[in-house]
């Protein structure tokens, strides 16, 4: 049993060495103003994901409709990244609809499900996490703002690496003992934390946090930390300061020591955390959205579960939309499209903090996601008038 371990460990040590080679040969970004035209994968997902992604859709074709009829944006639909043909091809991400992935500069992505133990489903590995190893998005960047309680913070997630990485490729060494990895690299953590750095520098902000446990988890946490420190170095307008996630956590809710924070950038499970908390102060995570930044590719989501409990009670199409638009609204930043970007995020604050015509209730108490899409539209319409 030990020696199939080792034979295994050897496997998946490998695995992330020729990761490590891919990353050195793939570092310069993309530029989009050469794409002509921009090509924006829009895939469903499962659950509640094909209703709320429908509704952003809208939105974005809306405010795009000259950069389409110009041929500078261009729209794919992609089917069949649902659990039920993940499940029946035991893939995270069938073959088929990861080519199609590969063919577009940028994705929208609704929610997908994925499997635990217990479940009808097999055990395939997570969409989200197959697709940020294969397009090899990096940087997951979450912004939460809540302007009267003094929140402007924004979240640099590690994508890649950490203790999700090989999430689904454990040793059960013995019946009694199951082991699990966590993953760190020169390269990853690099490239992160100058992400957060460049962001803040360009933002105008003063202060990057790093979130570790490196007292405790000294081998990869502590990378990560050594690392954060190194780059510091390199701006020296910024402060680096590092907080230990279990105090982190604490200090987020903490009011007069929340406003201090600015910028964080953590290791994936961490982020995965503090961004779900961070995203309650915000009005839950049906309200924020995400981007998972590469150098050749982006994805874009919201922060939520596919809730398919939603869909066998035929709730979905009362599903909130907001955190997909949210989403939406960070692909047009990234893509250049920087006034639509800024249009759209003042049209969701004014439908779901200010103005609040409609209300998303989840049930039939509250409006459809077509209703909220036409709201939001509408208030665009007020906004670019």
């Amino acid at each position: 049993m030990i020696e199939a371990a080792k034979e295994r460990f050897g496997a998946l040590l490998e695995e992330q060495l020729a990761r490590i080679a891919s990353m050195k040969a793939n570092a310069t970004p993309i530029d989009y103003a050469t794409c002509k035209p921009i090509i924006i994968g829009i895939t469903g997902g499962d659950g509640i994901g094909p209703a709320i992604t429908k509704a952003s859709k809208e939105v974005l074709e809306f405010l795009l409709a000259p950069a389409v009829a110009e041929g500078k944006v261009q729209f794919k639909d992609i089917e069949g990244l649902t659990i039920e043909r993940r499940a029946q091809e035991k893939a995270a991400i069938p073959p088929a609809v990861l080519e199609e992935l590969k063919s577009c500069h940028v994705i929208l992505k609704g929610p997908t499900t994925t499997p635990q133990a217990g479940d009808d489903w097999p055990n395939i590995e997570s969409a989200n996490v197959a697709m940020r190893k294969e397009l090899d998005l990096f940087a997951n960047v979450r912004p939460v703002r809540v302007p009267d309680k003094g929140i402007d913070w924004t979240f640099f997630r590690e994508n890649t690496e950490g203790a999700y990485t090989l999430g689904s490729k454990g040793i059960h060494v013995t019946d009694d003992l199951a082991i699990d990895f966590t993953v760190a690299t020169t390269q990853g953590c690099e490239r992160i934390i100058r992400a957060a750095f460049e962001y803040a520098k360009s933002a105008g902000k003063t202060r990057v946090t790093a979130v570790t446990k490196s007292n405790v988890i000294k081998t990869t946490d502590g990378k990560f930390s050594l690392i954060a420190k190194q780059i510091a170095k390199d701006y020296p307008d910024i402060t680096l300061d590092e907080w230990y996630i279990d105090i982190m956590t604490a200090k987020l809710i903490d009011e007069k020591r929340r406003t201090q924070f600015e910028v964080m950038v953590l290791p994936n499970l961490y982020g995965d955390i503090l961004t779900d908390e961070a995203a309650e102060f915000q009005g839950g995570v049906g309200t924020a959205g995400s981007a998972n930044i590469g150098t050749k590719y982006a994805m874009f989501e919201a922060i939520h579960g596919s809730a398919p409990r939603m869909v066998k009670e035929g709730r979905d199409i009362y599903a909130d939309p907001a955190s997909m638009m949210r989403a939406s609204a960070l692909l047009l930043s990234h893509i250049g499209y920087t006034k639509e970007s800024e249009t759209l995020t003042k049209a969701l604050d004014t439908c779901t903090i200010t103005e609040r015509k409609l209300t998303i209730t989840g049930r039939e108490t509250g409006c459809t996601c077509t209703e909220f899409a036409a709201y939001i539209m509408d208030t665009c319409k007020n906004i670019k008038d």
